[in-house]
C-alpha cells in the first residue's frame, strides 16, 4: 500500500510542477525512474518493491496488455492514409531481421552467453517506442510519409513482439522435463486462444458499442468506460483459458478501432490517460531494479551493444527494406534513425527480471538500462536537427502514398 501511496503522491507533485521542470528537460519518466532508484532500489529501499511476487508480475502484464491495446486502436488512423506506407516491408521484412541481427550482436559481445537469453534481450530493445520524439508526428517539417511510417511501425511492433518475447522467456524459466516441442505447442495453443478470444470480444464490443448508441441507451462520453474496461476484460478472459493475454488485448483493440470513429474523437483519452500512467509505474519500477545495474562491470560492453542496436540493428534493415519504394533516400535514413526505445523496452524488462533469476535478470536489466538511456541520449540529441534538414530541403508530398508496401 504505501508504493501505491508513493507512486500517485509522485503523481500529483509532479503534475504541478511538470511545466517548469519541462523547461529543464526533466520528463515525467526520468522522474519516476529516479525516484523508483532513491526509494525502491538496493537491500534496504526505503519504499520496498517485491518484483518477485505473483501480483507484481500480473501487474506488469496488465501494463503491457492496455498498452498493446492503445497501439491497436491507433489502426483508425492509418485506415485514412492515401496508400501503403512501407508497412509490410517494416513489420514483415525489417523487423524480424533487426531481431535477427540483434541476437548476433549479443553472441558477438558476450560470447558464450545462452543463446535464448541473447534472444529474449534482443527482443527487449528492439521494440520502438515513439514517445521519446513524440513531437515529431505533429512536426510538419517531417514528410506526412515519415511520420506515418513511423506511427504504423511503432503502434504495431510491440503486439508482434510481445508472443515471441513469452516464448523465449518460456524457454529460459521452464520447468525440467518441457521439451521443446512441448513449448512450441504451448505458445502456439495459448496464441490461438488469445486470437480467438481478443476476437470475439473486441468484435462483440464493437458492435454492442454501436447498437447502443444507435438505439440511444447511452452517450458517447461514458462509453469512453468502455474503452476502459475492454483491455482489462479481454486479458482476464484470455488469462482464464490459458491464453496469452498480451495479444488478446492487442487483436481486441484492432476490432475496436472500427468504432472508435462512431463514438467521438475523444473516446480514448481516458484509456490513453490510464496508459500512460501504468507507463510511468513501470519507469518507477524500473528505476528500482536498476539500481545494481553494471555492478558486475562490462560498462563497455553493454554500451557496445547498444551502439549496436540503436545505430545498425534496425537501421540497415529499415533502410535496406525501404529501398524500391517512393520513399527518397533521406526518407528511407529518417525512418531507418528515428527508432528511439522507451518504455515498451522498460515494462518488458521488468517482466523478464520478475521471472528470471541472477545473472540472468542481471543481463536483462544491464543491456535495456543502456540501450534506453542511449537512445534518450542519441535520439533526443539528434531529433531536431532532422526536422530541420527536411524544413531546409521541402519535398512535395506524392499524391499516391509509395507503390510498394
Amino acid at each position: 500500500m504505501i508504493a501505491l501511496f508513493v507512486l500517485f503522491a509522485l503523481l500529483f507533485l509532479w503534475v504541478l510542477v511538470s511545466d517548469r521542470l519541462s523547461r529543464w528537460s526533466v520528463t515525467a519518466p526520468i522522474t519516476f525512474a529516479a525516484v523508483g532508484i532513491l526509494l525502491s532500489g538496493g537491500d534496504h529501499a526505503v519504499v520496498p518493491l517485491d518484483v518477485d511476487t505473483h501480483t507484481f508480475q500480473r501487474a506488469v502484464e496488465l501494463v503491457l496488455a492496455v498498452m498493446l491495446f492503445t497501439d491497436a486502436t491507433e489502426a483508425r488512423d492509418y485506415a485514412r492514409l492515401r496508400g501503403p506506407v512501407g508497412g509490410v516491408r517494416l513489420l514483415g521484412l525489417a523487423l524480424p531481421v533487426s531481431l535477427v541481427l540483434a541476437t548476433l550482436f549479443g553472441a558477438l559481445v558476450f560470447p558464450g552467453t545462452n543463446w535464448w537469453l541473447l534472444a529474449v534481450a534482443a527482443l527487449v530493445v528492439m521494440p520502438m517506442d515513439l514517445a521519446p520524439v513524440l513531437m515529431l508526428l505533429r512536426d510538419e517539417r517531417l514528410p506526412l510519409r515519415v511520420r506515418a511510417a513511423l506511427n504504423l511501425e511503432g503502434g504495431f511492433n510491440d503486439g508482434l513482439i510481445s508472443p515471441l518475447f513469452v516464448f523465449c522467456l518460456a524457454n529460459l524459466v521452464s520447468a525440467e522435463g518441457d521439451t521443446f516441442g512441448d513449448l512450441v505447442l504451448n505458445a502456439l495453443k495459448g496464441a490461438v486462444l488469445a486470437t480467438v478470444v481478443g476476437s470475439v470480444l473486441g468484435y462483440l464490443a464493437s458492435r454492442a458499442v454501436r447498437w447502443s448508441l444507435a438505439s440511444g441507451w447511452a452517450e458517447p462520453a461514458s462509453l469512453r468506460l468502455a474503452g476502459l474496461a475492454l483491455p482489462f476484460l479481454t486479458y482476464a478472459a484470455s488469462v482464464l483459458v490459458d491464453g496469452n493475454g498480451f495479444v488478446a488485448a492487442f487483436v481486441a483493440g484492432l476490432w475496436y478501432a472500427t468504432v472508435v470513429s462512431a463514438i467521438s474523437g475523444d473516446s480514448l483519452d481516458l484509456v490513453n490517460d490510464v496508459s500512460h500512467l501504468l507507463a510511468l509505474a513501470a519507469w518507477y519500477a524500473f528505476g528500482a531494479v536498476t539500481t545494481e545495474a553494471f555492478a558486475g562491470g562490462h560498462v563497455l560492453r553493454f554500451v557496445v551493444y547498444a551502439l549496436l542496436v540503436l545505430v545498425v540493428a534496425r537501421f540497415v534493415p529499415v533502410v535496406a527494406s525501404l529501398a524500391g519504394t517512393a520513399f527518397s533516400r533521406p526518407e528511407r535514413v529518417a525512418i531507418g534513425w528515428l527508432g528511439p526505445r522507451g518504455v515498451t523496452s522498460i515494462v518488458f524488462s521488468v517482466l523478464a527480471f520478475s521471472q528470471l533469476r541472477g545473472e540472468e535478470a542481471d543481463f536483462v536489466v544491464n543491456v535495456t538500462a543502456a540501450t534506453v538511456l542511449l537512445s534518450v541520449l542519441l535520439h533526443g540529441v539528434t531529433a531536431e536537427p532532422v526536422a530541420r534538414w527536411f524544413a531546409r530541403h521541402p519535398r512535395p508530398e506524392e499524391t499516391a502514398a509509395p507503390r510498394d508496401t
